[in-house]
């Protein structure tokens, strides 16, 4: 029995030791970054690990995250979150989340990111989220400004990062395996990447012609994402730190990391050649890109105090060439996350990241630099630029019609490709809104119609008003319109707009006033009559004192409103001076109230007839001999608008 327990444990050591250099081989490969082999070898150990510790979780789910395999990646961060009792750093909640949504569980990765930042208590990041979410879906459920496909060239291995470079395209590609005994990244299991220069289809945005770029100038190692001076002449691009002997200079721990190379192109070389000063190969500086005016450098490190695993930074570029001190961009653009492949077009920043709320991966972004390190919320551009996948490097003309990105989405060719995409101005558009009341009685109008017409005379948009008389309407940016209120029986009336260019702002309180049009005349004697007070002339006289002028508006007002009214105009005087005087005065004031009406626009065959009574046709007693005070005989110096038809 003893016998048998003594071999029993040795073969329990054995296995053990085997076990364990299981797992000093995965963690070496690991930190080699061969994350392809590493997944594998961790793997053989997790079978049959029982307890396995939390750092080896957090291995395996990485090597599998940094390859871009979601599906496995989720699966180990998953057991991590539940180890770890959902108690997991910014860093590896992140790549927990972008995995959730890069295998389309949007709404788990929504709940946990929720209930994380609640208990916290970190409301202004909740108030974030649900901003970016808002836009992110109005954006996605909107028709999509870009038409993208994908490129011929591309291979099956990594194809990305591309730059203008003139009328050609830049880019970087591992399609390379013509050297005999060539060098293979271990991280992606590919040959180290190379560029490449090609000339540019203007029609359809195919590249073809490609040839290696400053080929004598690449180390044997990485060279990549690259940015040009305004002038063409001056280069900056990413490699591997090397040394002298073209040789891998790791840092105190044997990591290998990128720096920044700067020279003057001649032909297919480069003069000049020198490092950024912050070139260190203690940590990573890569992805350059140049301001439109060439006067900024921006590029991403993971260089000490960051705020996440790689930041953007910017330097100014000084008139002699020099590269001055890097800052951070901040938090409104840097998050725990990656921040990756900034590129620039006039104020408009555009960089990659999977720390803003997004779609799974890096996704693309834009923030409109404002001033110094002051830059806008960063907005999501949708699909499908972005998709579940990395969506990265891109680069858009000064027109802002064209341009390229690279993405790992499924259905491409191989594991990172270059997408052309043709891009249309999105649509701006504004509210106007505002409230049709009843003149008279200040009470809301129910289904009053409102319509839009541009500058052309042209109808672009109608709505009726509610029950409590408000309406919202959409009209474009940028524009001179008319807004008209109207309503059967009623008046109409309009206003003219012109709106700013920023999209989604409201122009409030734009209101109306109609009368209906039993509010605008008044029956007497069955004859309807149009509602004014009494005109007033001065004695003895017929011109349109302003008084008359203020009442005459209103007969112009009812008659433009109600295009199929015709009157007929009767004036009429006091008793006082003779008859045969009175009736030829009120002849010249019926004629005064008929010259006013049509030189405001009437047609004048809308006025059946003009008749002056004189004093023939008294309301009260003020006839002739009959003593009355000047207040009655102002009530027989009267005109009428009688209504004729309607």
């Amino acid at each position: 029995m003893k016998r048998k327990i003594f071999l029993l444990s040795l073969l329990l050591l054995a296995t053990a030791g085997f076990s364990q250099s299981k797992l000093k081989k995965a963690d070496r490969l690991f930190a080699d970054y061969a994350y392809v082999d590493a997944a594998k070898e961790y793997e053989k150990y997790l079978e049959d690990a029982k307890e396995p510790g939390i750092e080896t979780i957090k291995n395996v789910a990485d090597a599998y995250y940094y390859t871009g395999n979601t599906t496995n990646a989720l699966r180990w961060y998953t057991k991590l979150d539940g180890v770890m009792a959902g108690d997991m750093d910014d860093k590896y909640f992140n790549r927990y989340l972008q995995s959730l949504r890069a295998e389309g569980n949007y709404q788990k990765a929504d709940e946990l990111l929720k209930r994380r930042l609640e208990a916290k208590g970190d409301q202004e990041a909740i108030n974030k989220l649900i901003r970016q979410k808002k836009y992110l879906d109005s954006l996605n459920n909107a028709p999509a400004n870009y038409t993208v496909s994908n490129l011929a060239i591309n291979t099956d291995k990594s194809d990305f990062g591309t730059a203008f470079y003139g009328n050609q395209i830049v880019y970087s590609s591992s399609k390379d395996t013509t050297k005999v005994g060539g060098k293979i990244y271990s991280w992606t299991d590919q040959p180290f990447l190379e560029l490449y220069v090609a000339d540019r289809n203007a029609e359809d945005g195919s590249l073809f012609n490609d040839k290696k770029f400053i080929s004598d100038e690449q180390t044997q190692y990485h060279n990549a994402t690259l940015t040009f001076s305004p002038d063409l002449k001056t280069v900056y691009y990413s490699a591997n730190v090397v040394k002298k002997n073209d040789r891998l200079n790791n840092d105190k721990e044997g990591t290998n990391n990128f720096e920044i190379i700067k020279g003057d192109i001649d032909g297919d070389k480069l003069t000049n050649v020198e490092k950024l000063p912050f070139d260190s190969k203690e940590y990573s500086v890569g992805h350059p890109a140049l301001s439109s005016d060439g006067k900024w450098l921006y590029f991403v490190s993971d260089m000490p105090g960051g705020l996440g695993d790689t930041d953007i930074y910017i330097a100014e570029v000084y008139a002699n060439g020099k590269v001055g001190e890097p800052k951070n961009l901040g938090p409104k653009i840097n998050t725990a996350g990656r921040e990756m492949f900034p590129f620039v077009s006039d104020s408009i920043l555009y960089f990659s990241s999977d720390g803003h709320y997004g779609m799974g991966g890096l996704d693309v972004f834009e923030s409109r630099r404002i001033k110094d390190l002051e830059f806008s919320e960063p907005k999501n551009l949708g699909v499908p630029v972005n998709s579940s996948r990395d969506d990265f490097s891109f680069i858009i003309d000064k027109d802002k019609k064209y341009g390229y990105f690279s993405s790992a989405r499924t259905g491409g060719k191989g594991d990172d490709d270059i997408y052309y995409f043709t891009r249309q101005e999105p649509p701006c558009d504004q509210w106007v809104s505002g409230k049709v009341t009843n003149m008279k009685y200040k009470i809301a109008i129910n289904q009053a119609d409102i319509k839009v017409y541009d500058q052309y005379g042209d109808m672009i948009t109608s709505v009726k008003t509610g029950e409590d008389g408000t309406y919202k309407v959409k009209v474009p940016c940028g524009t001179k319109f008319k807004i008209e209120a109207s309503k059967e029986n009623h008046t109409k009336a309009d206003k003219e707009i012109e709106t700013s260019k920023k999209n989604g702002e409201e122009t409030k309180n734009v209101d109306f006033e109609l009368s209906n049009y039993t509010d605008l005349v008044k029956k007497e004697n069955n004859v309807e009559k149009v509602d004014i007070n009494p005109i007033y002339f001065d004695f003895n006289k017929y011109n349109i004192t302003e008084q008359a002028a203020v009442e005459l508006d209103k007969v112009v007002y009812i008659m433009k409103n109600f295009p199929s009214i015709v009157i007929k105009i009767e004036s009429h005087t006091d008793s006082r001076g003779k008859d045969e005087y009175n009736l030829k005065l009120s002849q010249e004031r019926a004629k005064s109230t008929y010259d006013y009406i049509i030189a405001r626009g009437i047609d004048p065959s809308r006025i059946e007839s003009v008749k002056g009574y004189g004093e023939s046709r008294l309301i009260n007693k003020c006839k002739n001999g009959v003593p009355c005070t000047d207040e009655e005989h102002f009530q027989n110096r009267r005109s009428d608008f009688i209504i004729v038809k309607k």
